[in-house]
């Protein structure tokens, strides 16, 4: 048995983000991961993130993440990679499947008095006829091929989807040399924003709204798409289908939060359909109604980049008061500037419906535990 201070599950954006402040106050922390790289999805994003200079605008993804990384390894942060955590028991001993195949992996158990799961998002499905043709994928991992691996998953790509990962994944597809042929989207209207939008449309890309895919056709991998037109209910408008040449098919139709650890330890639960379906309830300082057990980034409800690295530090900070290596004060002062900084992410209209829900998820905390965790 291996023990740690701290163990953070997830070396995403708000993983590294709790580990390098609780670190660099002086907690030993360990990251676990199941990549070959820390930094999660910030690698994917080669787009300049944009709003405020508090938010890193101009900033591109793959710097910001560069840079955690630095961070971390400045403050200390041991980070095991091809780490998968594939338990969470009690007494917060995390079991940590390591090793890179089948002839030398192992089951690794650590102990830790504090534990962060930062284990992210799953992409949603779509399903349709020939769905399972090759050349249908998520819409994340087009994104991983082009960004990470410099390959280009197909020429003609019709992407489902048009919240932000369709609409960036999109015109990042653009970039890379595809031919994006259209976007379709079951929603009466766009859901990403205007930003990335107009960017395709500018393009001579159409987006199409109250649309379907409804058949993939082909041989040994996909050659046309069928779309259609739905009415109020969803349903597919007979005499409305259209054929599509296309020869990757990308769905980026939202996330959902990976909660199983949590789960699994007993925390207590909500669903809410804003925030990407189940995820546990916390209090302000990101800690479940399990001691010692925090949450961070889209396990919490799936939002941006940003939004994930503050309640990473919100986190940390935390932790790093309850361990008693940073004063209450100091603590506080800068948990309500991280909040601040949460609170100017999530205006406008996108971003209220989120503040709504993570308050109300704090409100669902509190009134299971009866106060603070």
């Amino acid at each position: 048995m291996i023990k740690k201070q701290v163990v953070v599950i997830g070396g995403g954006p708000s993983g590294m983000a709790a580990a390098i402040e609780a670190a660099r106050r002086g907690a030993e922390v360990l990251v676990v991961d199941a990549n070959l790289k820390a930094g999660g999805q910030l690698f994917k994003q080669i787009h300049k993130f944009f709003g405020s200079s508090a938010h890193r605008a101009g900033v591109r993804g793959i710097d910001i993440g560069t840079q955690l990384l630095q961070e971390a390894e400045d403050a200390g942060v041991e980070i095991w990679l091809n780490a998968l955590a594939i338990g969470l028991f009690d007494e917060k001993v995390v079991a940590v499947e390591i090793g890179t195949d089948d002839t030398d992996k192992r089951v690794v158990n650590v102990r830790a008095e504090k534990i962060v799961i930062c284990s992210g998002a799953s992409e949603n499905v779509v399903r349709f006829k020939g769905w399972t043709l090759p050349g249908v994928m998520g819409a994340g991992a087009a994104q991983t091929m082009i960004n990470v691996n410099r390959v280009l998953p197909g020429k003609r790509v019709l992407m489902i989807g048009t919240g932000n990962v369709g609409l960036i994944v999109s015109y990042q597809l653009m970039q890379a040399g595809a031919d994006v042929v259209s976007l379709v989207d079951v929603a009466p209207s766009i859901g990403g924003y205007a930003v990335h939008a107009s960017k395709i449309t500018r393009a001579g890309v159409p987006i199409r709204t109250r649309h379907t895919v409804l058949e993939a056709r082909g041989e040994e991998r996909v050659e046309q798409a069928v779309i259609v037109e739905v009415d109020e209910k969803f349903q597919p408008i007979p005499g409305t289908e259209e054929v599509i040449d296309c020869d990757t098919i990308a769905i980026g139709a939202g996330l959902k939060p990976v909660a199983e650890l949590a789960l699994m330890y007993g925390c207590k639960m909500d669903f809410n359909p804003i925030q990407g379906g189940w995820v546990p309830l916390h209090n302000e300082n990101m800690e479940t109604s399990k001691e010692g057990i925090y949450v961070a980034g889209d396990i919490t409800g799936v939002e941006e980049a940003n939004t994930a690295l503050e309640e990473g530090r919100l986190s940390g900070i935390d932790i790093a008061e309850k361990l008693g290596l940073i004063e209450e004060a100091e603590a506080e002062a800068e948990k309500a500037a991280v909040w601040e900084r949460l609170d100017g992410l999530r205006l406008g209209p996108h971003g209220e419906k989120r503040h709504e829900a993570k308050m109300n998820q704090i409100a669902k905390f509190k009134k299971a535990v009866g106060g603070e965790a």
